[in-house]
């Protein structure tokens, strides 16, 4: 299983349930790693998303309202470790409760601060992850990022 996030320099990755910032190239990173796989999402992220479930995805939402529907989407209470085709795609209570079950962690460094009141563990201060690899680059709107992979060191 896999856990994907944008994050800021405090590892900050939400405000007011929306995301931080808008980096399209983030969104595309995003969307390569994620179509034709299974997304695992909070409802809180579920209902953030601006048109429901993510196409050309399996779309699980995890909620604790047994009376939760939405359309184009499994309903779970939890999941199981999932395969390298799975991946956790928030919010901050999900990314606690399934990151010791991810092997490898998808991590978009925003070189800003902005306001938040959802976080992410940093991973750089946690010994069971390590850099595997990254890459820097400068966006269209200025503002500079690095996606980071993490490996799980306990599970690989």
């Amino acid at each position: 299983m896999n856990l994907i996030v944008a994050v800021d320099k405090n590892w900050g990755i939400g405000c007011d349930n929306k995301l931080l910032a808008h980096i399209p190239e983030d969104m595309k990173f995003f969307r390569v790693m994620t179509t034709d796989k299974t997304v695992v999402m909070g409802r809180k992220t579920f209902d953030s998303l601006p048109n429901g479930a993510l196409p050309n995805r399996n779309n699980i939402v995890l909620s604790r309202d047994e009376n939760f529907k939405a359309d184009n989407v499994r309903v779970h209470n939890s999941i199981g470790i999932g395969d390298d085709s799975v991946f956790v795609i928030g919010g901050e209570s999900i990314y606690k409760q399934y990151l010791p079950l991810c092997t490898r962690a998808y991590v978009t460094k925003i070189d800003a601060e902005f306001e938040a009141d959802r976080y992410m563990e940093n991973l750089d201060k946690d010994p069971d992850w390590a850099v595997e690899s990254s890459k820097k680059m400068s966006t269209q709107s200025g503002i500079n990022i690095e996606f980071v992979t993490y490996v799980n060191t306990k599970l690989v």
